[in-house]
């Protein structure tokens, strides 16, 4: 009797069909690994922690996904800041997702000297209240943690900035957080009033007398969520993650927006949010939700970059097809080349 050896490719294919079950099985697994980041230390005129309210905190969403954009994003704001010993990071993360403890071993191994806490989200929390968006990603239940903040975090930290994953600072963390928040507001961020406001919003929302009189009384400008300083005690008392909630569900029954998780916080607060320079948030830089064009930075200086929009920094650089302004994001990637993996 002859046995015919099969090709490559179809004990590949084999292999492929009984392997992949078992993987399915098994805890997401993080194919990448970072480089150790050197340790920042404050400089000689920081005031202690100890025994000033002198910590800041900053919380970010951190998943399997953007973990790369998380690493360069914590990497600039330690580099950059006077007092990096004064940074406490609070991490969410999604509790149905398996590879928590893979991004805290991360986190640790990669900055063996930080100072942060993770905390679960779980999301069932806003599941039944998210629509679908323009942009596929912009639907994930962690991309709407950030509305839960003054829930997940403990009830002594009174104020965080919130920051996505796919920013770089280039100045001071401590300048941004000393924003201030006058009595009568909740949160800070850049303001953007050339934006076309309408543009966040259907014909059925402005077609309809009691929704589009919601902006009657302030003057409503576009204000990016991916950086922002909220004071979280203000937040908690005004209940305000349930008037988030409450336009969230109306989505569900008349679709009065497409993008996602911004136009709630528009809704509630737009017209009413203390001042940031613009150079806190020179965001778009990932192009706009379609096609992920490249982008020119705003006129004027620049203390952050947001390469908010479909197109992240470092999948143009590993496609080989890069942005002019990539080159800014590149020198803080702190991946490792695929030949120092058994390094």
């Amino acid at each position: 009797m002859i046995f015919l050896k099969p090709p490559p490719l179809l004990l590949l294919l084999l292999f492929l069909v009984l392997i992949f079950p078992i993987i399915s099985s098994t805890s997401t697994i993080i194919p990448q690994q970072f480089k150790e980041a050197p340790k920042f230390y404050n400089s000689p005129n920081c005031p202690s922690t100890t025994t000033t309210n002198s910590a800041v905190h900053v919380a970010m969403t951190l998943d399997a996904t953007y973990i790369r954009g998380s690493m360069a994003a914590i990497l600039s704001i330690l580099q950059h800041s006077s007092c990096p010993q004064n940074i406490i990071f609070h991490f969410i993360t999604s509790s149905s997702s398996d590879s928590a403890s893979i991004l805290r071993a991360t986190i640790s191994t990669t900055f063996p000297y930080l100072n942060f806490q993770i905390y679960p989200f779980n999301d069932t929390t806003v599941a039944g209240l998210i629509s679908t968006s323009i942009r596929s990603a912009l639907d994930c239940p962690l991309n709407y943690a950030r509305t839960y903040l003054p829930i997940i975090l403990p009830p002594h930290i009174k104020k965080v900035i919130y920051l996505d994953s796919d920013i770089i600072l280039v100045d001071d963390v401590a300048i941004l957080a000393s924003t201030p928040i006058p009595n009568d507001t909740v949160l800070a961020a850049p303001e953007y009033c050339n934006a076309n406001f309408t543009f966040y919003f259907t014909p059925t929302f402005w077609s309809n007398p009691s929704l589009s009189l919601t902006f009657s009384n302030r003057k409503a400008c576009y204000f990016n969520t991916g950086v922002m300083v909220i004071d979280l005690n203000k937040w908690r008392e005004g209940g305000y993650t349930t008037k988030i909630e409450e336009w969230m569900e109306l989505q569900k029954r008349m679709r009065i927006y497409e993008l996602g998780s911004l136009p709630p916080f528009l809704l509630v607060f737009a017209g009413n949010i203390a001042p940031v320079d613009h150079r806190w948030n020179q965001h778009g830089l990932g192009g706009d939700n379609f096609r992920g064009l490249c982008r020119d930075l705003h006129p004027g200086p620049v203390s952050l970059l947001h390469w908010s929009g479909k197109g992240k920094p470092w999948v143009r650089i590993d496609a080989g097809r890069p942005c002019p302004l990539d080159a800014l994001w590149a020198p803080y990637d702190l991946l490792k080349s695929s030949a120092l993996f058994d390094s």
